[in-house]
């Protein structure tokens, strides 16, 4: 739950940051926000998978690398991807009935 929480942030943090590059330069230098929100949570999250391969599991798990990328990096990540393309696919539909 808690690399959920992460991850989302992290999208935000990027969903917002490209919203205020946009403000600051005074036109759309990045055309889809929720893209660049994308882009800033893979970076991270293969920061963060390189983490978990080349450090050692604490003493006290005996779970392996391979669980640990499952449950703190893909799974949070796939949440994410899946929840961004359905608001995308939302919005796609939207623009078609108008």
């Amino acid at each position: 739950m808690g690399a959920l929480i992460f991850y989302i942030a992290i999208y935000f943090i990027g969903f917002y940051g490209a919203y205020l590059l946009n403000q600051v330069v005074g036109r759309a230098l990045i055309r889809n926000r929720r893209i660049a929100g994308l882009v800033l949570v893979l970076t991270v999250s293969m920061v963060h998978a390189y983490k978990i391969i080349s450090s050692p599991p604490p003493h006290d798990h005996d779970d392996g690398a391979g669980y640990a990328l499952g449950l703190y990096v893909i799974m949070p990540v796939a949440i994410i991807v899946i929840g961004v393309l359905y608001l995308m696919w939302q919005e796609g539909n939207d623009k078609d009935i108008s």
